[in-house]
């Protein structure tokens, strides 16, 4: 399985999209700061919401979609961040 996620820093007040094949490894990489980039430095992350998919191209799609901004109208819609 693959997997799309928001994930949210409450003490920076942003927010991250991405997809894997192993969520609970990958929030805990963000979270540990092993994952350079955007999230470093900027935990502790917490998982805001999830979606399973069979392949990757499938949640790179939805994670791609995710980041529009008709996608982030519907996170800020249904989550408030």
């Amino acid at each position: 399985m693959y997997y799309t996620y928001i994930i949210y820093s409450d003490s920076h007040s942003v927010k991250y999209i991405g997809q894997t094949e192993n969520l609970e490894k990958r929030i805990d990489e963000h979270n540990n700061g092993t994952l350079g980039g955007f999230t470093k430095n900027k935990g502790p992350w917490r998982l805001v919401y999830y979606e399973s998919y069979n392949t990757r191209a499938e949640a790179m799609s939805r994670e791609k979609y995710l980041k529009t901004g008709v996608g982030r109208d519907w996170i800020k819609l249904n989550f408030n961040i």
